[in-house]
């Protein structure tokens, strides 16, 4: 919207979108599963039925954004919306218990909404679980059996943070969840992420079409307990720790594939992020006097390698 100019309107600046085979940056909030509010899958799964996505990208972002299902989105190692090779299969087969049929048929996604705001069969569905949880209403306020209230607070470091909680929240507070939002200064918040002091806190995992040793260091057990590591879940899976060994001692493009699929499922099963959402598209506004290869690389547009146009 901020390209309504007369060279642009005149034709002078064009405005064009490219795809790239690189994955999506995994964006969300993670849930801190060594806080015993997250220790229950199905606490987990139910606060992420009660995320309005549709709603917050149509109202804050008009539009603008997708919402992210994989930790490796957008490219070949992606295992959204793809039903398991044989040989993920084999690889998963010792650890039946930690990808769900869903995820392993190919037919999990991120809950959708009507973008309403207030999506009553989403938020029935999200009770549905956190009942299953033990959780019950009482006098406005859901408690577990203990009657102790269902409460977190979510430490941000931006305003542009805050307001997506906020959007999250306004439905939270309608069935009776207490969440708080604490925004602190930038090295308050690296500090609580170094020593795992939080109960939910945004989190951005970049990816590269070779992922290595650092998905040890995300997601392996030992990280866990590793401050300063990046695996801020706590995330503690045999068939995750398997899966990176697969990884790093695939010798073949295949191999590595098959193994970061495995591990997708792993991680998309296990549900200890809430996911947000990334741009689909790389946009280039351009002056039709400047010329680009006609097929971009695999990373996209690459601005070095235009050149200015005959006239």
């Amino acid at each position: 919207t901020g390209y309504d100019f007369p060279a642009a309107r005149e034709g002078r600046v064009v405005l064009e979108t490219f795809t790239t085979g690189l994955p999506k940056p995994m964006a969300a909030f993670v849930f801190n599963t060594r806080r015993a509010v997250f220790e229950d899958i199905r606490v987990r799964q139910g606060l992420i039925e009660l995320f309005d996505f549709e709603w917050i990208n149509a109202n804050l972002f008009n539009g603008a954004f997708r919402r992210t299902g994989s930790f490796f989105e957008g490219s070949e190692l992606s295992a959204l919306g793809q039903p398991a090779s044989e040989r993920e299969r084999s690889l998963l087969a010792p650890f039946a218990q930690a990808v769900s049929a869903d995820v392993m048929a190919g037919t999990w996604r991120p809950p959708v909404s009507d973008g309403s705001g207030l999506d009553r069969q989403r938020i029935a569905r999200g009770m549905e679980l956190l009942r299953a949880a033990g959780f019950r209403t009482n006098q406005g306020k859901l408690v577990d059996r203990n009657n102790r209230p269902l409460a977190f607070e979510v430490v941000v470091a931006t305003r542009d943070q805050e307001r997506v909680l906020l959007a999250w929240k306004r439905i939270l507070d309608r069935v009776g969840i207490d969440m708080s939002i604490r925004q602190v200064d930038s090295a308050q918040f690296e500090r609580r992420r170094q020593g795992f002091e939080f109960d939910m806190m945004p989190m951005v995992w970049g990816s590269s079409l070779s992922p290595g040793n650092e998905q040890t260091f995300r997601w392996g057990s030992r990280a866990a307990d590793q401050q300063g590591s990046f695996n801020l879940s706590g995330l503690k899976s045999p068939a995750a720790d398997a899966m990176i060994a697969q990884i790093l001692s695939a010798l073949t493009r295949e191999d590595l594939v098959s193994a970061v699929r495995a591990l997708d499922r792993v991680l998309m099963s296990a549900q200890v992020a809430l996911p947000l959402y990334h741009l689909p598209e790389q946009r280039i506004a351009r002056w039709t006097t400047m010329a680009r290869p006609e097929r971009p690389a695999l990373s996209g547009q690459a601005i070095d390698a235009w050149w200015r146009a005959r006239q």
